[in-house]
């Protein structure tokens, strides 16, 4: 399908075994789509250099640094220098994803808030957004993130996953709700009220590939290319065209990632 605004696919792994071969070809397929730019996104301090890498090398990828909190620790000054540095780069536009994963647990509680706090003050050094992955860890979210929040230079709630309460609570410390390819899933209601209810001017669109692939194409990896399937139900379940939910969603990610 040819659209005339292209897409932003803002939440990606290209670094991942799944894509970092076949890159190439993953471009072509998403330029065919309608995606024009990729954000991959770090997870460790490994992954934001192949992230960093890979937005060096192909002009429709930036990247961001950051570590995610399956891998979280108390970072050292050696590892906050080294992911300072890589947000030095022009086009690393992002700290994350950093967060609180409560529902894996896979890290002790305390050394996963303390990890984000870190991470959330190096943004705010720096001057670049977070992209927040948070499952299940509202609660502790909303005591720490609103008092870092007015100066922060920006936040994506990656993956957003909570109900409308909490929509609004994120929505009015400025933050950006990025919509995955689960909206296209039947059962997604509380996903589908969000979006639906949610000012436009606050979307945006990602995959997570090679994770929650959308409807049509289940049981394949996700893909950047897929996310104008994503785009094409937020149209839907807002009863608007999908050429204005395109356009708002781009510019919504140029103007937080500073594109």
């Amino acid at each position: 399908m040819e659209t005339l605004s292209k897409l932003i696919d803002t939440h990606a792994h290209l670094d991942f075994p799944e894509f970092i071969d076949d890159i190439p070809p993953i471009l072509a397929r998403s330029k065919k789509a309608g995606v024009g730019t990729i954000i991959t996104i770090g997870i460790d301090l490994a992954s934001s250099r192949k992230a960093a890498s890979l937005a060096e090398n192909y002009r429709e990828i930036y990247s961001s640094a950051g570590l995610h909190p399956h891998g979280a620790a108390v970072l050292d000054d050696a590892s906050l220098g080294e992911f300072r540095d890589l947000l030095a780069k022009e086009r690393v536009v992002a700290v994350g994803e950093i967060g609180l994963d409560y529902f894996r647990d896979r890290k002790p509680r305390p050394v996963q808030i303390e990890c984000m706090r870190q991470q959330i003050e190096l943004a705010v050094e720096v001057g670049k957004p977070v992209v927040f992955h948070i499952r299940e860890a509202w609660e502790d979210f909303f005591r720490i993130v609103p008092d870092y929040a007015p100066r922060l230079s920006g936040a994506i709630m990656h993956c957003f996953s909570g109900n409308r309460e909490i929509a609004e609570k994120c929505l009015a410390m400025g933050f950006f709700l990025s919509i995955p390819g689960v909206v296209t899933f039947p059962k997604a209601d509380l996903l589908h009220e969000v979006t639906r209810r949610a000012p436009l001017e606050r979307l945006l669109v990602e995959t997570d590939a090679p994770y929650l692939t959308p409807v049509p194409h289940r049981g394949k990896n996700n893909e950047p290319a897929y996310v104008l399937h994503t785009a094409e139900m937020v149209a839907k379940l807002r009863e608007e065209p999908f050429e204005k939910v395109a356009l708002q969603t781009t510019l919504n990610a140029k103007s937080v990632f500073r594109l």
